[in-house]
């Protein structure tokens, strides 16, 4: 059975919920158009937005350490830069993030939501083409839906696929296959990636995307299952292309 794409998330806002796309154009070298385009630095995280380098993710806030972030809905219009937000279905804040203005509301927004977590003022950071990415390179994240099955079988309990924040989700792959991608080439859609690194997961995935709650352990019950933390693997976009729910997914070489 070839696999094939289920869904196409992009992140906008690093620890934030993310868009699903109906299609992405993908680019040698490249992210998802605008995933991980803009981060929230810590109070007192200095981050040189002229010369960005890489950063780890506790730097900034994300669901890792700040599990609260679950509890919105976080909706983003390229076209005009408005960020918005809901928190049970209400708007709680709509900016402008390409505004000085509308940057201070949502640095001041998270400073009082997650006042209980943090002392101070976050900082709205945006750095060019820079992703703020979990990873130090620009890739595409991709999760197998059965092997989120084969960890829900593990624990006896439904794992919801958006704990792990993938750009693809695709199906109709055996479960764990996506590992045997490794250093091979896929053809995805109308694009070429290469499969350069699995994806170790943290305590972020432990959070549930609806109740915003740690209710699941489950780096632990991966590595009590198969001895390892992975869950998905990162790819390298190496020929350009369309990519949309449907397309197929077959490894190339």
């Amino acid at each position: 059975m070839n696999a094939s794409i289920s869904e196409i998330r992009s992140y906008p806002v690093k620890g934030l919920s993310g868009l699903i796309l109906a299609h992405a154009s993908l680019e040698i070298g490249q992210t998802i158009t605008g995933d991980r385009r803009f981060a929230l630095g810590r109070p007192g995280f200095a981050f040189d937005t002229e010369n960005p380098v890489w950063m780890p993710k506790t730097n900034f806030l994300a669901l890792v350490r700040d599990e609260k972030l679950a509890e919105l809905d976080a909706g983003f219009d390229g076209s005009t830069n408005i960020l918005t937000l809901r928190q049970a279905a209400r708007v709680v804040l709509a900016a402008d993030l390409s505004s000085p203005e509308g940057r201070t509301e949502v640095e001041a927004f998270f400073a009082e939501f997650l006042a209980d977590e943090i002392d101070g003022l976050p900082t709205l950071l945006e750095a060019g083409d820079h992703s703020f990415s979990d990873l130090d390179a620009k890739v595409i994240s991709l999760i197998n839906l059965n092997s989120v099955a084969a960890l829900g079988n593990q624990i006896d309990a439904d794992v919801d696929a958006r704990r792990f924040r993938a750009n693809v989700y695709f199906d109709g792959a055996p479960a764990w296959s996506e590992f045997d991608w490794l250093d091979r080439r896929i053809q995805i859609g109308g694009a070429v990636a290469e499969i350069i690194k699995r994806t170790r997961r943290c305590a972020a995935t432990n959070v549930n995307p609806d109740t915003a709650r740690r209710d699941m352990n489950l780096p632990r019950a991966l590595q009590k299952g198969w001895g390892h933390t992975d869950m998905g693997v990162y790819a390298r976009i190496v020929k350009p292309g369309e990519i949309r729910p449907g397309d197929t997914i077959v490894p190339t070489a």
